[in-house]
């Protein structure tokens, strides 16, 4: 990576490729869980509906894999050969995907982590 430094206003700031800033910018929301889907309200005796609290799980772990490899919800959907709105509903906890989807889902993250781990 190449990197530089710049003088403003007595501040010093570092330069770096765009690239390698947007995948800082996605390895930071995934450290701080920006703008994953919500765990649903438990009930009186603190027991979360399983359903619901099953899809916020798989949803929460696709959304940090897709972002450690820095692809968007479009990309990820090409390549998986669904729908955008499809990958949309199952990051956010909407719909209850099933195998044969999740299964196209994994197999591109994983490829692309493959790719990452070979940088």
């Amino acid at each position: 990576m190449v990197t530089g430094t710049i003088e403003m206003d007595g501040k010093k700031f570092v330069v770096i490729p765009e690239e390698e800033y947007d995948h800082l910018c996605q390895c930071a929301a995934v450290a701080g869980d920006v703008d994953l889907p919500g765990l649903p309200s438990p009930d009186k005796k603190g027991n979360y509906p399983a359903v619901e609290a099953l899809r916020v799980g798989l949803a929460r772990k696709l959304i940090r894999r897709r972002w450690s490899v820095g692809l968007s919800q479009a990309e990820v959907a090409r390549r998986a050969g669904i729908r955008p709105e499809t990958l949309n509903r199952i990051e956010k906890a909407k719909v209850t995907a099933d195998t044969g989807t999740i299964t196209k889902i994994v197999r591109i993250l994983e490829k692309a982590e493959h790719r990452e781990s070979k940088r």
